[in-house]
């Protein structure tokens, strides 16, 4: 559990992995990767429209 303190990614993947079989767990954490990163600009953005829309 410590280790995953430093590894906002671990619980998302071990999830993905307890849906069921067939996905590596390197190909599990690059899809949480992935899915994590684009979350993250997609919310930046979001913020960025707002942060404009306020100073308007």
């Amino acid at each position: 559990m410590a280790e995953e303190q430093g590894d906002a990614l671990a619980a998302w993947t071990r999830r993905l992995l307890s849906l069921g079989d067939g996905i590596s767990p390197v190909d599990a954490r690059s899809f949480v990767h992935d899915l994590y990163t684009h979350a993250q600009a997609d919310l930046d953005a979001e913020r960025a429209e707002a942060d404009f829309v306020r100073e308007e």
